[in-house]
């Protein structure tokens, strides 16, 4: 089965599809991402991840065309950011 397994940067996506098994888990995914050097596997061993924007368990298992997504942490909660860009807007 073919899957992409995305991986969003500050400057940059990186997206990779992947040929594999038929019983692959995210796991699984992750892994064959890494090995192909989409990104080390440290850097993403605490991340969240999803399908499709939903939240997953590692051991889930996948099905043909799904997309596996990293989430980074926020570097800003989302209601700040509003309201510091309506600040500098308001003061302009």
């Amino acid at each position: 089965m073919i899957v992409e397994v995305v991986y969003a940067l500050p400057d940059r996506q990186q997206v990779l599809a992947l040929e594999l098994g038929e019983s692959a888990c995210v796991a699984d995914a992750l892994e064959a991402a890494a090995r192909q050097g989409l990104f080390n596997p440290e850097d993403v061993e605490g991340l969240t991840v999803g399908i499709f924007g939903d939240v997953v368990e590692r051991a889930r298992a996948l099905r043909p065309g799904d997309r596996v997504e990293l989430y980074r942490p926020l570097q800003m909660d989302p209601k700040q950011a509003r309201k510091r860009r309506a600040d500098t807007t308001n003061r302009q």
